[in-house]
């Protein structure tokens, strides 16, 4: 009987809890992570971005800033590696009591891989969906266009991913050293990337990622049709080069990681968790209007 008088009060207490949720009209939070040369709160990027969902969701936004300055926000997303920058995020969201009942997270170009390691590594706050917008799941192997960066700098950041992507020096020194995928020499990125090939279980199958991402209510990848940034442009829906060459590309659902589901994500495809977003324009080149009708249902 005492027994059954606690469950009685527990199923009591969540309904009180859904109900006041439901009549106070209390919305999700949102988690916005920037992407490489941005930061969490130009007004012209991710500070826009925030406003425009807390006039429209009427919902708490919160916009990761990394370190103590807009400076050191900056310099985070190429100097700061992605390891210690989910720590850092985990331990901000953990601390926020305003998503203490979970959150709907985005991320911006890298930002877009990092949000999903967050998911893997920090169940706490709860992420209940996952938005990426022009995000390099499976990495990159190229960096044309590169943001808030003279041509010259990129050729230079190019050539030193190109011959030595995978030494400790620049896998603790360059953020984009971390996601950089070279088909021609896959054992190479596998045994030798300090994050993406973590995160994605290509070295062994840690379950702790899997069952968190799959505690996901949906996964969005929203992928930029005429983007000039991301190489290959496949790496935005988590596919990629087929291996051993850089020309012919092959879908998620032909990978190895899902093939073999080492993420969790082919279960994830059958429940319809996964889902698969076209956007017209170049790299992060959306329009409100776009954003309403495609994104928004997802952010309920």
């Amino acid at each position: 009987m005492l027994r059954i008088n606690v469950l009685l009060k527990f199923c009591a207490a969540i309904l009180i809890y859904n109900f006041r949720n439901s009549v106070s009209g209390e919305k999700m939070p949102v988690v916005l992570w920037h992407g490489m040369g941005d930061t969490c709160c130009f007004p012209f990027s991710l500070g826009g971005v925030k406003k425009f969902l807390e006039a429209e969701l009427g919902a708490y936004v919160k916009s990761v800033e990394i370190g103590n300055s807009i400076v050191e926000d900056f310099k985070s997303g190429y100097l700061i590696h992605p390891n210690q920058q989910v720590e850092m995020v985990c331990a901000t969201l953990k601390n926020d009591s305003r998503l203490t009942n979970g959150y709907n997270g985005i991320g911006f170009s890298q930002g877009g891989q990092f949000m999903r390691a967050l998911a893997q590594k920090c169940p706490t706050p709860r992420m209940h969906n996952l938005i990426t917008l022009g995000g390099q799941h499976q990495g990159v192997f190229g960096l044309p266009n590169c943001p808030s960066l003279s041509s010259k700098t990129c050729e230079g950041f190019r050539r030193l991913l190109n011959y030595a992507a995978y030494t400790d020096l620049m896998q603790n020194f360059l953020v984009q050293a971390t996601y950089w995928h070279d088909p021609l020499n896959e054992e190479t990125y596998k045994n030798s990337s300090t994050f993406l090939a973590d995160i994605n279980n290509e070295r062994y199958v840690n379950k702790t990622y899997i069952d968190n991402l799959q505690k996901l209510n949906k996964f969005v990848m929203v992928r930029f049709n005429k983007d000039s940034i991301v190489q290959p442009l496949d790496s935005q829906w988590f596919g990629y080069y087929k291996p051993g060459q850089d020309k012919e590309t092959e879908s998620l659902r032909d990978s190895d990681i899902f093939v073999k589901d080492r993420l969790g994500l082919k279960d994830m495809d059958k429940q319809d968790k996964i889902v698969f977003i076209e956007c017209e324009g170049n790299h992060l080149q959306f329009t409100k209007e776009w954003f309403r009708r495609h994104l928004f249902p997802y952010l309920q």
